[in-house]
C-alpha cells in the first residue's frame, strides 16, 4: 500500500516538473526571440509552435490580435500525419490577411490558392500595359511642347523608374522563413503600408493607401468624362453644344455605373477597347508619318518651360502608374518568378512607344500641339478618331469607378465592424438605398469636377504629381528601405534614397505649377 502511495506521488511530482519545465522553455523561446534569436522548437507541442508564430511576428514589428478559439479541440491536436500543428487560438495580423497554415484556412472556411483560376505571365503582362498604355498617352505631345529632348528623357527615365519601384513593392511582400526561403505574408498595397507603420500606428499607413487609391481612381474617372467632354465638343464644333454640355450627356450614359455589382459584363469590352486604341494610336502615327516632310525638328531643343515642364512631369508619370494592382497581380501568376520579366517587357515597350508616338505627333504640329493631340488632326479624320476614343473612355470609366467604390465601402462601410459608419450592403448582399445613392452621388461629383475643372492635362499633371508620385516613387521606395534594410546592399540603398528625394521634389514642384496653372486658366479664361 505504501509502495502504491509513493508511486502515485512520484507520478504527480514528475509531471508538475514536466509542465514547469515546458512552461519555462516556452518562455526562454519568447525571450530569445525577442533578442533576435531563433530558438529550438519542438514540433510535437503546440505551445511551442505558437509560441515561435508569435515571436516570428513580433520581430516583424507586427502587432497581433488574439482572436477567440473554437470552442473544442485542445492546444497539442495534431491535423492529420503531416505534423501540422492546428491551436485552439487564432492570430491575425491588424489590417494583414490572416497568415495561418493551410489546414487551418480551410477549416475557417478560406481557400487554397487552386480555387482561384491563375493567369499565365502573358496574361499579367497584357494587363500591366493595359493600365500603362491607356488613352492618357494622348496627353505626351504636350508634355514634348514643354519639355523638349528633356520631355522624351523623361518618358525614359519613369519607365525606368516605375519598373524598379514595381518590383522592390512586390519584394516588400515577401520575408526569409528561418530556412531562408522567401515567403509572402502580405497581400496588398495597404499590408504592405501597415507593415510599416506598425505597431505604434498600425492602420495609419493603409489610411494613407487608401485615400491616395481613392484620389487616383476618381480623378482618373473625371478625365474621362472631361475626355469624352472635349472629344465631342472638337469633333462637332458647329453644333450648338458647349463642352460643358457634352460631358453632361456623357455622365448620364454612365450613370448605369451605379448598379454595377460585379465587372464581368464590362470586362468583356476590355480587349476590344484596348485594341481599338491601337488602332487609333496607329492611324494618328500614320497621318504623322504622311506629314513628315514637314516636320518641324528645330522647334525640339534642350530648354524647358520653367513653369509648365513640372506640369509635363505629372503627365509622364501618370501615364505609367500601375502600383495599385501589382500585388494583387503577382499573387495571382502562375508562375510569380517570372513577375520581373514581365515588368521588364511592359515598360520598354511602353517606353519605345509613348516615346515613338509624342515625338512624331510633336514634330507633325510643333507649337500648336494641343493638350488632346487628336484635337490636332482634320475634321474629316478627327471626327471618327474621336468618337471611338468616346466610346473608349465611357467603357473605361467603370472600372476605376468599380475599384474606387471598392475600396470606399471596404474602408468606411464594412471593415469588420470597426468602419466608421454602418454597412452599406443588407443581410443578403443587397445593397441598400443610401448605398446606391452615395454611388450616385460619386459619378454626379466627377460631373461637377469636370464641368468646373475642364483641363485635361492640368488635371492629369496634377493627379500625377499628387498621387502618382506617391504611389509610384516615394511609398515603394520608404517602404523598401523600412522593410527590407537588413537585406539590402548599399547601390539598393542609394537608388530607394534618389528616388525618393527625386519623386518628393517632382511631386512638390508639379502639384505647386498644376495649381498655378488651374489658377491662371481660371484667371484668364482660358478653355482647352
Amino acid at each position: 500500500m505504501a509502495h502504491l502511495i509513493r508511486h502515485k506521488i512520484s507520478n504527480k511530482l514528475t509531471n508538475a516538473a514536466h509542465t514547469v519545465s515546458n512552461k519555462s522553455q516556452a518562455k526562454v523561446s519568447g525571450v530569445f526571440a525577442r533578442l533576435g534569436f531563433q530558438a529550438a522548437t519542438d514540433e510535437e507541442g503546440v505551445g511551442f509552435a505558437e509560441c515561435d508564430d508569435l515571436d516570428y511576428d513580433y520581430r516583424h514589428g507586427m502587432q497581433m490580435d488574439v482572436l477567440q478559439g473554437d470552442a473544442e479541440g485542445d492546444g497539442g491536436r495534431m491535423d492529420g500525419g503531416e505534423g501540422e500543428t492546428d491551436g485552439d487560438s487564432r492570430y491575425q495580423r491588424d489590417g494583414i490577411t490572416d497568415r495561418r497554415r493551410p489546414s487551418a484556412a480551410l477549416k475557417s472556411g478560406g481557400s487554397l490558392d487552386e480555387e482561384k483560376p491563375k493567369i499565365t505571365t502573358w496574361e499579367a503582362g497584357w494587363n500591366v500595359t493595359n493600365a500603362i498604355q491607356g488613352m492618357f498617352v494622348l496627353g505626351l505631345p504636350y508634355a514634348i511642347l514643354h519639355g523638349g529632348y528633356l520631355g522624351l528623357f523623361l518618358i525614359i527615365f519613369a519607365a525606368v523608374v516605375c519598373c524598379y519601384t514595381g518590383k522592390i513593392l512586390i519584394a516588400c511582400l515577401y520575408e526569409e522563413n528561418e530556412d531562408g526561403v522567401l515567403v509572402r505574408v502580405r497581400d496588398s498595397y495597404v499590408d504592405i503600408a501597415n507593415a510599416c507603420c506598425a505597431p505604434r500606428f498600425p492602420a495609419l499607413g493603409g489610411h494613407v493607401v487608401n485615400v491616395a487609391q481613392i484620389i487616383e481612381l476618381v480623378m482618373t474617372c473625371i478625365l474621362y468624362v472631361v475626355v469624352s467632354g472635349n472629344l465631342m465638343y472638337n469633333s462637332f464644333p458647329s453644333l450648338p453644344v458647349s463642352q460643358k454640355a457634352w460631358s453632361v450627356l456623357a455622365t448620364v450614359a454612365l450613370l448605369p455605373c451605379a448598379f454595377l455589382k460585379n465587372l464581368k459584363t464590362v470586362s468583356k469590352f476590355s480587349l476590344l477597347c484596348t485594341l481599338a486604341h491601337f488602332v487609333i494610336n496607329i492611324l494618328v502615327i500614320a497621318y504623322c508619318l504622311s506629314r513628315a516632310r514637314d516636320w518641324a525638328w528645330e522647334k525640339v531643343k534642350f530648354y524647358i518651360d520653367v513653369k509648365k515642364f513640372p506640369i509635363s512631369i505629372g503627365i509622364i508619370v501618370f501615364s505609367y502608374t500601375s502600383q495599385i494592382f501589382l500585388p494583387s497581380l503577382e499573387g495571382n501568376m502562375q508562375r510569380p518568378n517570372e513577375f520581373h520579366c514581365m515588368m521588364d517587357w511592359t515598360h520598354i515597350s511602353a517606353c519605345v512607344l509613348k516615346g515613338l508616338f509624342a515625338l512624331v505627333a510633336y514634330l507633325t504640329w510643333a507649337d500648336a500641339t494641343k493638350e488632346v493631340i487628336t484635337d490636332n488632326l482634320p475634321s474629316t479624320i478627327r471626327a471618327v478618331v474621336n468618337l471611338f476614343l468616346v466610346a473608349k473612355a465611357l467603357l473605361s470609366y467603370p472600372l476605376p469607378f468599380f475599384a474606387a467604390v471598392e475600396v470606399f465601402e471596404k474602408s468606411w462601410f464594412q471593415d469588420g465592424g470597426r468602419a466608421m459608419f454602418p454597412d452599406c450592403y443588407g443581410p443578403g448582399g443587397q445593397l441598400k438605398s443610401w448605398g446606391l445613392g452615395l454611388r450616385v452621388a460619386l459619378v454626379v461629383f466627377t460631373l461637377l469636377m469636370a464641368i468646373f475643372v475642364p483641363h485635361f492635362a492640368l488635371l492629369m499633371g496634377l493627379t500625377g504629381s499628387l498621387t502618382g508620385a506617391g504611389l509610384c516613387f516615394l511609398l515603394p521606395s520608404l517602404f523598401h528601405l523600412k522593410l527590407q534594410w537588413r537585406n539590402l546592399l548599399w547601390h539598393h540603398v542609394f537608388f530607394d534614397v534618389a528616388i525618393f528625394v527625386i519623386g518628393g521634389i517632382c511631386a512638390i514642384s508639379g502639384f505647386i505649377h498644376s495649381v498655378e496653372g488651374l489658377i491662371e486658366a481660371y484667371k484668364y479664361d482660358i478653355h482647352d
